[in-house]
């Protein structure tokens, strides 16, 4: 016997998001209507999505959070359509380069989101809903009430327990009952929670935390950095012509390096060419050494990739067993905008 919904919000480590306020007087779907733009739909309405079930998931392309929960939204989107389920993804962006039309669409295409997207650059939908979190979840009823919500990764099959039961409600039977069973590969894959201990971290100055190149970075201005000799865990620097700006760190010339002292099985970057159409060489290395097995998605076995687009990157994903190890990457050309680390 499925017990009757609440609302419910659960929150996984390094969960992140800016606070929010709620709109007075503007119910969630409604707020619908406040979307910059629609992909891969028309407008949608409240009106027209009375009587149906709704899932809303609130993302941005480049949260790792909300990219390991997508193999499983995907797939209640495929099992659940032609039972009356409309999933909509809200894209609300967190950095500048993700209220970009283009680079919203191109990741859409590339991570297989077919569903609509209203895009919410303004975060009204975002506020409407109260929302603070990426991923964040809203069950909607047919009647067009939230029944429940959950944020960040994790509890997926009682998320599809919850779909089941408001399809239910509106007569609806037949489907399987057995929840669906994903094969996530790359930065999809499921963290590894038990050796995780390096948080998400960024490199604007507005949000960044530990860094050891000499203090606090000269805002807005280029300067010469140093990375010091010795990085304690979850500590990192800069080596070479950097200027530090609110939301990224711009390198100036070439052979700029980072380094992070992490502990983790992945480390991921957010990065891109500072100039649209270009593309900046770099190579990785971890303890020293080219990663050989440990490198990720976006690098070889030498540490070597190249920066196409504003995207997040998938640099490390090390076999067992996971230690603190020093990150480095240098960039063999300049003008790389780089804005966070993040782990799994």
């Amino acid at each position: 016997m499925t017990r009757p919904i609440t609302s419910e919000q659960t929150e996984v480590p390094f969960l992140h998001g800016p606070s929010a306020g709620a709109v007075a007087g503007q119910s969630e779907l409604a707020s619908l209507e406040s979307a910059d733009e629609w992909i891969n739909s028309p407008p949608l309405t409240a009106s027209a999505l009375r009587g149906k079930v709704i899932l809303i998931d609130f993302w941005t392309y480049t949260c790792i959070n909300w990219l390991r929960t997508l193999p499983y939204v995907r797939a209640w989107e495929e099992k659940y359509r032609d039972q009356g389920l409309v999933v909509i993804g809200v894209h609300s962006p967190e950095f500048s380069f993700e209220k970009d039309l283009n680079n919203v669409r191109r990741a859409a295409k590339d991570l297989a989101v077919d569903y609509p997207i209203a895009v919410d650059n303004g975060h009204l939908i975002w506020r409407a809903f109260n929302n603070q979190y990426w991923p964040a979840l809203y069950f909607i009823d047919s009647r067009g009430r939230v029944r429940h919500h959950h944020f960040g990764e994790g509890s997926y099959e009682q998320s599809e327990k919850i779909i089941q039961e408001l399809l239910a409600e509106t007569g609806v039977d037949g489907f399987e009952r057995e929840p669906v069973s994903v094969n996530a590969r790359g930065f999809e894959a499921a963290a590894d929670w038990d050796s995780l201990r390096s948080p998400e971290n960024y490199l604007g100055y507005d949000r960044t935390q530990n860094f050891a190149s000499g203090g606090k970075p000269v805002l807005d201005k280029p300067r010469i950095y140093e990375v010091p000799a010795r990085l304690s865990l979850n500590e990192w620097g800069l080596s070479g012509s950097w200027t530090a700006r609110k939301e990224t760190a711009v390198l100036n010339k070439p052979n700029g390096r980072i380094a992070y002292r992490f502990h983790a099985r992945d480390l991921h970057l957010v990065m891109g060419p500072a100039a649209t159409g270009t593309s900046v060489r770099f190579r990785v290395l971890i303890d020293g050494q080219p990663p050989g097995a440990a490198h990720g998605i976006d690098i070889d076995e030498k540490g070597e990739g190249t920066v196409t687009e504003q995207r997040l990157y998938q640099l490390i994903r090390q076999p067992h067993p996971i230690v603190d190890r020093q990150f480095e990457i240098e960039f063999l050309d300049s003008d790389v905008e780089v804005f966070a680390f993040t782990f799994g």
